[in-house]
């Protein structure tokens, strides 16, 4: 049933009930037991996951910079579930004091940590090769591969020891393809995570700890007609298409939405994925690959697309080539 409806004049929330997926394994007490970390937790798809976790019965840690931000997902997670489920803490994933900061904060709280979703990035950070600083790149690498290698080393060894974790993290697209979110600077630190996740995957194998990549492209909470227009392009960038926000809305819609997913749903899916990380170990796919498995009830069932037979990759399907990689939901 649906728990308390807690609203909230700085975060850009809408009411959780997900007790209409208890066909797919979701209820209340789904994952009762069990400490999450989700870093960049106090926004957007962190902050969908976050809430969905609690609300299936997991404790929270929500480690985010925004201190205003965390503060108040602290305080809408506990009332939404009446009980003291959620701590926040303030972290740079790039600094190893925050993340010992962190891992201790996390245990004197909760006592352990089984599940770590690496979820934080700078999504300014999206500039071309060709006109970006290379200390673009390097805070791309900082927030990326060395926060994620970090948190993992913090986590992961009591996993190994206890016989059980799951490591997840937000992947995105292997290269910056137009029109798509997220460019070469962006992908290119979030290309080096991936690397390192499949690479857990294979250093933790047999040892009771799943990981797997999961890219929830399309899941955001956007109000397209007060997107600020693209800034002009430099000399030396690609051309932009014309700002059009009804434009905008229709190029970033999902199959079975009007409009992006919303992070809520993108929580779903999470949870969904994370009862079932034994089966997708060692796998990468997209946020709808587990929306079709749980059977998903969407809004728009007309717009979804029938599963795809092997065919040749064009430029805009091959862009997500590193996101959907091992045998998934279909193992």
């Amino acid at each position: 049933m649906a728990k308390k409806t807690v609203t909230s004049e700085i975060l850009n929330i809408e009411p959780i009930d997900l007790s209409n997926l208890a066909s797919c394994g979701i209820t209340e007490e789904c994952l009762a037991g069990k400490t999450a970390v989700v870093t960049g937790g106090a926004s957007n798809v962190g902050l969908g996951y976050a809430r969905a976790l609690a609300w299936s019965g997991a404790n929270v840690v929500v480690a985010d910079l925004n201190e205003t931000a965390g503060n108040e997902t602290q305080r809408v997670i506990n009332e939404e579930n009446g009980r003291d489920c959620c701590l926040f803490v303030k972290v740079n994933v790039t600094s190893q004091e925050d993340i010992n900061n962190l891992k201790e904060k996390a245990l004197a709280k909760f006592g352990k940590v089984d599940i770590l979703i690496n979820n934080a990035m700078n999504m300014r950070l999206n500039g071309p090769v060709l006109t970006s600083k290379v200390e673009d790149l390097e805070s791309s690498f900082q927030i990326s591969a060395k926060g994620v290698m970090m948190a993992i080393q913090a986590f992961v060894p009591a996993m190994i020891e206890r016989g059980y974790g799951v490591v997840t993290y937000s992947a995105t697209q292997f290269h910056y393809c137009p029109p798509m979110v997220g460019g070469t600077i962006y992908t290119a630190g979030k290309a080096a995570a991936t690397s390192l996740i499949m690479s857990l995957a294979n250093e933790v194998k047999g040892k009771g700890v799943y990981v797997f990549c999961l890219t929830p492209a399309g899941v955001a909470r956007i109000d397209f007609s007060k997107m600020p227009a693209p800034p002009a392009p430099k000399p030396g960038d690609p051309p932009m298409p014309k700002f059009d926000p009804q434009m905008m809305k229709r190029m970033m819609s999902m199959p079975g939405f009007d409009g992006m997913v919303p992070p809520e749903a993108g929580g779903a899916a999470m949870v969904y994925c994370l009862l079932n990380a034994e089966k997708l170990h060692g796998s990468g796919f997209l946020v709808s690959d587990a929306f079709n498995a749980m059977n998903f009830p969407y809004p728009k069932p007309e717009t979804v697309m029938p599963p795809q037979k092997g065919h040749r990759l064009p430029d805009m399907e091959l862009t997500m080539a590193f996101c959907t990689m091992g045998p998934g939901f279909d193992a």
